[in-house]
């Protein structure tokens, strides 16, 4: 009886605020308490070490490597796959199993839980990725220490990297969780976030290089190639290409388009 009265004490208050913080604790509470959002979480970790101990052991005894810090996060494409399917299924398994009706039944302010997912998910995104962008780069300075190849902060462009790839990791999450506020199927909008991420960009290099050069600095896949990069990818000499702070601003633009789009769905729509 106490609590009832602080929360409504709560909402006379401050609506919004207190609706998006008591959102919060819920949705931070249904992230946590599915199974495998803890097993998804800890095998991108171990897939991401793993590929950066073989990926960056394959360089010892090299002489010369072009760019040595995407050895280091090559991991970091499989994180982008792992965090998006994440931020689907935080949505579209509640609309597959019902449970929507239970949260919007709690909270009726749909744009209100919307947020406070993007806020999990991104969050959680972003905290990830720096903590496994620094980790991998010492497992990767480790591994390399006193061979002829070298990552090390003080090259150019590292740091950059380091920060950005977590940054993107974030984007990935909040791209997913829009394309599901779309879709609502969890089927189809892994799909659709497959196809986004690698379908369509092993198609588009199969066009005239008119149309690439007009389209390929716009996918995100791309995009998230020249993030990991403290060069420009070779594959992208020659084709316009966004600088890696410009491209995750573009990804930051998809992730509030889809989320916009999806929350006035949302609303709209019968649960």
């Amino acid at each position: 009886m106490t609590n009832d009265v602080l929360i409504r004490g709560e909402i006379r208050e401050s609506p919004s605020r207190a609706g998006l913080r008591l959102a919060l604790r819920g949705e931070w509470t249904k992230f946590w308490s599915v199974r495998s959002t803890r097993w998804t979480l800890l095998g991108l970790t171990l897939v991401t070490y793993g590929l950066c101990y073989l990926s960056t052991s394959a360089l010892r005894g090299h002489a010369h490597a072009a760019d040595p810090i995407v050895r280091v996060l090559v991991g970091f494409n499989f994180g982008q796959f792992a965090v998006g399917v994440l931020g689907v299924l935080f949505l579209s398994s509640e609309f597959g199993t019902g449970q929507i009706r239970s949260t919007i039944a709690v909270m009726p302010r749909r744009s209100i839980v919307l947020a406070a997912k993007a806020i999990v998910i991104g969050g959680v995104g972003l905290v990830l990725g720096e903590v496994l962008s620094f980790s991998t780069f010492l497992l990767g300075h480790l591994i390399l220490s006193g061979q002829a190849v070298q990552v090390s902060l003080a090259s150019p462009g590292v740091l950059r990297v380091l920060f950005e790839s977590g940054v993107d990791l974030a984007l990935m999450g909040l791209i997913g969780l829009g394309v599901a506020a779309l879709v609502r199927s969890t089927a189809a909008s892994i799909s659709i976030f497959t196809s986004i991420m690698l379908v369509v960009t092993v198609v588009l290099f199969a066009l005239p290089g008119a149309i690439v050069n007009a389209i390929s600095r716009y996918l995100p896949a791309n995009i998230s190639s020249t993030v990991f990069s403290a060069t420009t990818p070779s594959r992208f000499q020659g084709t316009p290409i966004f600088s890696p702070t410009t491209g995750l601003l573009v990804l930051a633009l998809y992730a509030v388009v889809l989320l916009g789009i999806g929350g006035w769905l949302m609303i709209r729509r019968d649960t």
